[in-house]
């Protein structure tokens, strides 16, 4: 790899937000779910995030935020995600946030209460 283009990479806005990214899924895997809302929210916040690169940091933090108990903020997050630009955010990004609030609904139904 030439190695310009690598540091290019490494200090665009592009590349500052996966590495951010990059964190929180890192936290996510260790089960550190503040851990990983900070470093996603983090990413969703920087200046210059690619929209794609967004919507993966709100997907992903969506998913901790269930995990963690908190399905109001998780489904926040999941509105978010649907109610960006179609030109602008992978179709597979949406698609599992759409069956992800299905899900969601669909146990909220059916739990005691």
């Amino acid at each position: 790899m030439n190695v310009i283009l690598w540091l290019f990479g490494r200090f665009s806005n592009r590349g500052k937000a996966l590495s951010s990214y990059r964190q929180g899924l890192a936290k996510a895997r260790n089960r550190d779910h503040q851990g990983a809302i900070d470093s996603y929210t983090t990413t969703i916040g920087m200046v210059g995030t690619p929209a794609d690169v967004k919507a993966m940091a709100l997907y992903n933090r969506a998913l901790v935020y269930v995990a963690a108990g908190d399905d109001g903020k998780g489904a926040d997050d999941l509105d978010a995600v649907l109610a960006m630009g179609a030109a602008l955010v992978n179709v597979n990004i949406k698609t599992m946030a759409r069956q992800k609030l299905a899900r969601m609904e669909t146990r909220s139904r059916t739990s005691p209460a």
